[in-house]
Parts: C-alpha cells; structure tokens; sequence
C-alpha cells in the first residue's frame, strides 16, 4: 500500500516531469540559459559564448526551431538573447515573431555566437552561457535537468550555486523509491480529481498531432500512413491509427512547427509517445474518462520512473523508454492487471533495448512509429499471459530489476556507443 507520503511525492513528480515545451527541449534548454545570461546582464549581449556537453550538442544539431524555418544551435541562441524569456522555462521562445528572427539572423551573420564542446561536463546534460556587453559579465549553467540552473554569476558576484551533477543533487529528487507496482498503484488508485490535470497532455498533443496531419511536416510520415497507400498497406485499423496520430505529432514539432507539446522528462517526443498510443487506444476502444486518465497517469508515470535510472540523456532513444510507459497504458486499457503490465514491460525490454538516440531531428517519427508499434504487439502478447521469460537474454524475473538491467546498459554499456555516434555526426561531410 502507498502510504500518503509516497502519493503526494509521486504526484508531485509526475506535475514537475510532465509539463509544456515548445519546440525540441535541448535547443529550447540552451535557448534558456542564454535567456537568463542576457536577462543577468540587462542588455543584448555583444559576444555569448556556450560550453555544452556532447549530449546536448548531438541532440541540437538538427532540429528544426520553432517559428523560424531554421535548423540547429546558432538561432536558438540568438533567439534566446534577442526575444527569449526565462520566466517560461522549456516554453522560453513561444514569444518570437518575424521581426525577432530577422534580428537573430542578423546576429549570427555579425558572428557574435561561439559554441564548443564541454569536454569534461560533469552530466550528460549540461549547459554553461556566457555573455558580454560593454565591459559587463554574466555567467549561466544549467546541469542534470533541462530547467535545473546550478550557477548563476553576474559581474562575478556568485548569485546561485549548487551541485551540477545529478548525482549529488539527489536532495532535489522525489523522496520516493518508485518500483512498478507503486506506480500501477498510484494511477489506479489515486482519487481521479487528483490526476486528471493530465488530460491537458491529451489536449495538446492531440492538437500537435492535427498540425502534423495539416501540413507538410519533416518526411510526412505520419500523413503517408493516412494517405491512400498508407490505408492501402495498413488498412484502418486501431494499429495503424495508433502509428500515424502519434508520428503525425513527432513530424511537427521535429520540423519546428509553433505549437506546444506536453513533455515528459524533459522530452516532447518522449510525451507524445506516452500520451497519443494511449489516446488513441482508448477512443477506438472505447474507454471510459476514467480509464484513460488512469491508463496516461501509467504510461507517463512508467516513463518518469524508467528515466530516473537512465538519466534525463543517455545513448538509448527516449522511445524506448517513452514507448514502454505507452504498452503499460494500452495494456491497462485492455482490461490488464499489475500482473499483465509487468509482462508488457518486459516484453517491451526484451524487443527495443539497444536502439540508439543519434540526435533530435525529423527522422525521430521512424523511431517513435518502431517504439510505438512494438508497444501494441507487447500490450496484445502480455493481455494473453505471453511474455518474455527470465531465462532469454537481459529479461530477470523481477520487473524492476529488468527495468534496471535496461537502464545500465543505456546509461554505462552504451557509454562508447555514444561517442561513436556524435564522433560520426560531427565529422560528416554533407555535400
């Protein structure tokens, strides 16, 4: 039994993890920083110089930004100085129009943005602005979490500072050892006024998934599955519903358009993906309110807890992770038990382990539309009693060790796979 201290800490958890972002949310956490530097200094900055860690610099590089028509760091930057407000946190740039990106234009073309490579950040996420103007000096960090500033210096006058690894920062953290069964408790026992704040995550990614379907969003796949050879190949049915609403949502925000998601640890595609499988899954199933409240309190929850053992950036995509808390919700609104979701996790475990996050960009739809798919297969086997057995590779009989198992081969076995692949990604030749 959850005591009423869990609950509240849990709850708590899920307010503070799933809440709205605008945009990819690395772009969007460098755009903050330069925010709060620019906002420290009073003034438009003459030179803003930004360390980031490899991990956010791999998951910046190709992404579209929002309102601009524009891929990457450099406008995100400028952006953040010119028109970004700190108060927004991850929705920082929801305030830009035309004339503020033609100014951020003009300010890359009079190169007064240097970015680099923190070579020894002490977290996977990591962002250090600093910003000059007319002899003045501010410094900004963010560390361990997209809004999570660790250092603020203004003229050398030490104005915040706190731990910048994850680590030592675990007085932040929820004071709740979570386990599965705690979560499936919570989202199924929890007084419904308390949860249904998670309706607003349906509400708008809902919309997002609409933008995406309208217009011509990075490489449409969400809009293939609905055109006439998408129907052709996959019929109509609540599978290949499922994909499309969900890819639909991921084209639009990886191509930049301006409209919010609501995100889950600091992820909006990691939101879309524990919100729009379940949605979808309830209309055509034809769930009650209450259920689909609970089946997305349990897929965001399921994703919160698997994250807070992989960290917020990791070599392992964030669908895998997202894709899992989807099965556990679809499998609940299949008339699923504890029992049954621990089967559809770790079937989930046992299929997607090892898919590589190789940066935020448009191609993201192909892999949340992979994640998604094999968390309807996992729901069907694991409403049945089919599951992966101990005994086949990474797969314990206990769910969460098996979540464990998961999140240390993508938190410390893929530590090399994640240089290898931003070694790649920076040593490209595009023609």
């Amino acid at each position: 039994m959850l005591t009423e201290t869990e609950r509240k800490a849990m709850l708590e958890l899920l307010h503070k993890q799933v809440v709205p972002a605008v945009g990819c949310t690395e772009p969007a956490c460098v755009a903050l920083c330069v925010a709060k530097a620019t906002e420290m200094l009073g003034a438009l900055p003459e030179k803003i110089e930004v360390a980031l860690s490899a991990n956010i610099l791999k998951n910046a590089m190709g992404v579209g930004i929002p309102g601009t028509n524009m891929i990457g760091l450099p406008i995100a930057i400028a952006l953040g100085a010119i028109a970004g407000k700190s108060d927004y946190q991850l929705e920082v740039l929801k305030d830009i129009d035309a004339a503020a990106v033609q100014r951020g234009r003009d300010y890359i073309a009079e190169k007064r943005i240097y970015i680099s490579l923190e070579e020894n950040a002490p977290d996977k996420l990591y962002v250090r602005v600093n910003c000059q103007a007319e002899g003045r000096h501010t410094e900004a960090v963010i560390s361990g979490e997209h809004t999570r500033f660790v250092r603020l210096v203004r003229d050398g006058e030490v104005l915040l500072d706190k731990p910048a690894c994850r680590a030592e920062a675990a007085d932040e953290q929820c004071h709740c050892e979570l386990t599965l069964r705690k979560v499936f408790e919570l989202a199924t026992t929890t007084p419904l006024d308390d949860l249904r704040f998670i309706l607003e995550a349906k509400k708008l990614n809902e919309r997002a998934a609409a933008e995406g379907l309208r217009e011509n969003y990075g490489h449409q796949l969400g809009k293939t599955l609905c055109s006439p050879l998408g129907r052709g190949v996959m019929g109509e049915s609540i599978f290949s519903k499922i994909l499309s609403y969900t890819s639909c949502a991921c084209d639009a925000r990886m191509a930049g358009a301006m409209i919010p998601v609501m995100s889950n640890s600091g992820s909006g595609n990691q939101g879309i993906c524990t919100t729009m499988p379940v949605v979808v899954f309830a209309q055509e199933n034809h769930n009650t309110e209450e259920e689909l409240i609970r089946a997305l309190v349990l897929s965001n929850l399921t994703a919160i807890y698997v994250k807070q053992h992989l960290g917020t950036l990791s070599a392992l995509c964030g669908c895998v992770v997202a894709s899992t808390g989807s099965s556990c919700g679809i499998t609940y609104l299949m008339g699923g038990n504890f029992e049954q979701v621990s089967y559809a996790v770790k079937n989930m475990i046992a299929n997607l382990t090892g898919m590589i996050c190789d940066g935020a960009k448009p191609s993201c739809a192909l892999k949340l539309t992979s994640g998604v798919s094999t968390a309807v297969l996992s729901a069907m086997l694991a409403i049945q009693h089919k599951y992966v057995l101990s005994v086949e590779g990474i797969i314990d009989d206990d769910v969460d060790q098996s979540i464990r198992n998961l999140t240390e081969i993508g938190s410390q076995g893929m530590d090399v796979t994640d240089r290898f692949v931003l070694d790649i990604m920076t040593h490209k030749h595009n023609h």
